[in-house]
């Protein structure tokens, strides 16, 4: 049952299982996730069309992960391309940091830092949703208000002819943006993380004359003048993002006499179209709370934070993923709904950690004092030595610190588990593609103890097992065998001195073993936190 584009109402009543308010990047993945698992899905979206121009523009390996799992892989290569590093300049144009990325063989087997096209992905993931029947999309469509009891959410919706609806679903995920209805239906606050900033963000495109006159990396100009980020987009797509200083008008800066005075410093508008001008406050905003009985918040409705990293989307899509699964199990009966309570415990720590990061780095590209600035610059040299070299964007992302995690497993456990590429027979492949999405129990080389009986005890509690390994070994009682090309997972086991790993469907990692006797109870340890 689709609502069409013409708008067409369904004919008959449905209780959801999931209803998604909101269809922009959170909300689109999040409908996916619950298509590929069969849920009765429902997305309401209050635009007909997707917006037609970029906001975002950098997503990472972890997101790349995600949009692989749901087939999308091939889909999404033609509308990424790496993130050039970010050189920092200060006080008369000296370098003072540098990021860059982590060098190959990449963890995640994608380039760990990417630009995008948001309106391009966007379109891919809604063509996605049309390969699962249990999935409604209704567009024009606004959420009014909402009631919910032990049981089940009541909607009142709207569409844009003014027809009103009432839909119920088991649980609601308000992915609605900053100005979210959800939340405010909720009765929920932020809270105010210390940022606010005036910033003009400028999109254009441009042309080989104008791209031969710009610079061949993306660049934090920490100039106490103005503080600028140029970004290095996809194709002839360049972006600048500029601090508005006290006396200008957001509005009247936005006009492109304005922008074209700003921009006069790098090209002319013979060089470029100016494809967007639009202006931000810059804010670091997190929910109270994420959960109110039956409805969540995520994305931009739970939180916001400066784009220095460019993780808003990224955070956002972390949200859904986290959340899709417990609530996955919670909706099929493997798992209590008191799981759903470590989906703000975990997200919001992680959210508020990486924050106060970007708020570090938003402090030291917008320092407008220059005396300040001088001594920035100076102790940015110093702590590299004298000489800045590059740091990888990822040693600057933290990992998950509370929740579905083996406490004695820190700080291995609520890190990334690295997806290598596998040798098939049909060539390289990446990990999930030939091991699946759920959750996983991996065996390095070192794991040489009889594995039937846990093979056995794994699939008695629904969990996939199989080793990693450099060369091809015969199979062993029912244990899956991969190859992997790279030695990227082997690698990631001598450095945590373990021999297994336990990895949730997000990819963290639940525990990292040192013996069997030790996997075996910490297989018992998370099949306890999932009852």
């Amino acid at each position: 049952m689709k609502r069409q584009v013409d708008g067409t109402l369904p004919m008959t009543r449905r209780i959801y299982d999931v209803a998604i308010i909101g269809c922009g990047p959170a909300g689109a993945v999040a409908a996916n996730l619950f298509g590929r698992s069969g849920f009765k899905t429902l997305v309401i979206e209050h635009a007909h069309d997707i917006y037609d121009k970029p906001r975002a523009v950098a997503l990472d390996h972890e997101i790349a992960r995600v949009l692989q799992g749901l087939g999308m892989a091939e889909a999404i290569a033609p509308h990424i391309a790496p993130f050039t590093a970010s050189e920092y300049y200060g006080i008369g144009g000296r370098l003072i940091r540098r990021l860059d990325m982590l060098p190959p063989p990449h963890p995640q087997a994608w380039t760990p830092s990417m630009v995008f096209m948001q309106p391009a992905i966007e379109a891919l993931l809604r063509q996605n949703l049309a390969k699962y029947p249990t999935v409604d999309v209704w567009l024009d469509e606004s959420l009014v208000s909402l009631a919910q009891n032990d049981e089940a959410v009541n909607l009142q919706l709207r569409n844009a002819d003014g027809r009103t609806s009432d839909v119920t679903a088991r649980f609601v995920i308000g992915c609605d943006g900053a100005s979210s209805t959800v939340r405010r239906e909720l009765g929920i606050t932020f809270d105010d993380l210390g940022f606010d900033e005036p910033w003009l963000v400028v999109d254009v495109l441009a042309n080989e004359k104008g791209l031969a006159k710009l610079p061949l990396t993306s660049v934090q100009y920490c100039e106490p003048e103005r503080p600028t980020t140029f970004v290095m987009c996809t194709g002839g797509h360049r972006r600048w993002e500029m601090m508005l200083l006290p006396d200008e008008d957001p509005r009247h800066m936005e006009q492109p006499e304005q922008v074209w005075r700003l921009l006069n410093r790098w090209i002319t508008p013979d060089d470029a179209t100016l494809w967007r001008s639009t202006s931000y406050r810059f804010h670091a905003l997190v929910a109270q709370r994420w959960r109110k009985g039956r409805v969540f918040l995520a994305g931009d409705a739970a939180h916001q934070q400066p784009p220095f990293l460019g993780q808003g989307l990224c955070q956002g899509i972390r949200d859904v993923v986290n959340l899709a699964w417990k609530l996955g199990r919670v909706l099929c009966g493997r798992s209590h709904a008191d799981l759903l309570d470590s989906y703000e415990v975990e997200r919001s720590a992680h959210v508020r950690k990486l924050t106060s990061i970007i708020k570090g780095i938003g402090g030291v590209i917008g320092e407008r004092d220059h005396k300040r600035a001088i001594a920035r610059d100076a102790r940015l040299i110093e702590e590299a030595g004298g000489t800045v070299h590059s740091m990888p964007r990822q040693d600057l992302m933290p990992g998950l610190e509370k929740g579905i995690l083996d406490p004695s497993c820190y700080p291995t456990a609520g890190t990334l588990f690295p997806q290598p590429w596998i040798i098939a027979r049909d060539g390289r492949r990446r990990l999930d593609d030939v091991a699946g999405t759920d959750f996983k129990v991996v065996l390095s080389e070192a794991y040489d103890a009889d594995t039937r009986d846990l093979v056995r005890h794994c699939a008695a509690e629904g969990l996939h097992v199989f080793r990693i390994t450099q060369n091809a070994v015969a199979p062993s009682h029912a244990l899956q065998n991969f190859v992997e090309a790279d030695s990227v997972v082997a690698q990631w086991f001598r450095r945590h001195g373990s021999i297994a790993a336990i990895v949730r469907p997000d990819n963290y990692v639940f525990a990292a073993t040192k013996s069997t006797a030790e996997l075996a109870a910490q297989i018992n340890d998370l099949a306890a936190l999932l009852r």
